[in-house]
């Protein structure tokens, strides 16, 4: 039986449904390309399942925000967990354009939900943020701490998905697993993310945006790391036993963060940057952008606990194999 992963042309979506198939799952990709960001790095990355998996990776390119849409273009696919990773990413640009939020991040998820319903899924897996923190004071953030004060519209929405979610796994006792990424790098990484802006920069000698500063800290996890926790949890859905889960639901849902479990400073990336790229970084100090935070840190023992989550990868070892990729990728 096949996997449903959605935002297959994304980021983690895509790494993920290579994983999968890697280990001998069929998977169905959807996902609905749109210009976010430069849709020839999605084309790229399902070209990459394509060439190596034939049709055991099957491709429907569709919105599910789309209700009917997504209905239709599923009948006759057969799979028994879903994977829902598609959604609208980016905190600041949810200040510009929230709709795109609304529709994608609460009516896609809803839709989604209500194809698991129907199909009797074994296991819900979603894609939640480090985002509902907002602006957590205690760090390590723990899935146990109180989310109730998004700073951005992205985070509110992915916020609203996990309350969703649960009275979904109560009322229909469907098993499900929210997992709140930290701060996701890697080959096939997305340009909108620091890692790529600054290395962009860095081979064109532009100056890199430096928010607050530089005086940031981020909890950077490796991509190979988050797709080894979504398959261990994939694969051990929660039970529908009335225990209390992680998140503290006595339903079959969980949650869980996924991060390094280390908080780092922006500047030794930058420094990691430019030992791999060998340029000289020009700093454009900034001000705080809105909805942004100071820190971000993953306490993982929950996740660590349940399914045995340990990350392996160092920035040390991750930054110069991210470098390593964009300059294949972009023929440097």
């Amino acid at each position: 039986m096949a996997t449903l992963v959605t935002g297959a042309a994304g980021f983690i979506g895509s790494s993920t449904a290579h994983a999968l198939l890697e280990r001998g799952d069929d998977v169905v990709g959807l996902d609905n390309i749109n210009d976010y960001y430069d849709p020839k790095l999605k084309q790229a990355r399902l070209e990459r399942l394509q060439r190596r998996f034939g049709n055991r990776f099957r491709f429907i390119k569709v919105d599910f925000a789309d209700a009917a849409a997504i209905t239709a273009a599923l009948d006759g696919s057969a799979f028994d967990s879903i994977v829902h990773l598609g959604a609208q990413a980016g905190v600041r640009y949810s200040i510009e354009n929230p709709a795109a939020y609304v529709q994608s991040n609460l009516v896609g998820h809803c839709n989604m939900l209500e194809i698991a319903r129907a199909r009797g899924a074994r296991h819900f897996v979603y894609a939640s943020s480090s985002s509902v923190y907002g602006g957590n004071k205690s760090v390590p953030f723990r899935v146990e701490d109180r989310v109730d004060h998004p700073l951005s519209l992205y985070a509110a929405t992915k916020k609203s998905d996990e309350l969703i979610s649960e009275s979904y796994a109560h009322l229909y006792r469907m098993p499900m697993t929210g997992l709140r990424f930290f701060t996701v790098y890697g080959p096939w990484g997305r340009p909108d993310m620091a890692m790529w802006i600054f290395t962009k920069a860095l081979y064109e000698g532009a100056p890199l945006p430096l928010y607050n500063g530089g005086q940031m800290r981020r909890d950077f996890t490796y991509i190979d790391d988050i797709v080894a926790g979504v398959l261990a949890t994939l694969d051990s859905p929660p039970t529908n036993d009335g225990e209390t889960k992680a998140g503290g639901s006595n339903a079959p849902h969980a949650l869980y963060n996924i991060g390094n479990n280390r908080s780092e400073d922006l500047m030794r990336v930058v420094q990691l940057l430019e030992e791999a790229t060998g340029k000289k970084a020009l700093l454009d100090p900034m001000p705080m952008q809105p909805g942004d935070v100071m820190e971000t840190c993953a306490d993982i023992s929950a996740i660590e606990r349940d399914h045995d989550f340990r990350p392996v990868t160092t920035i040390d070892e991750g930054v110069p194999r991210f470098v390593d990729w964009y300059r294949s990728y972009h023929n440097k």
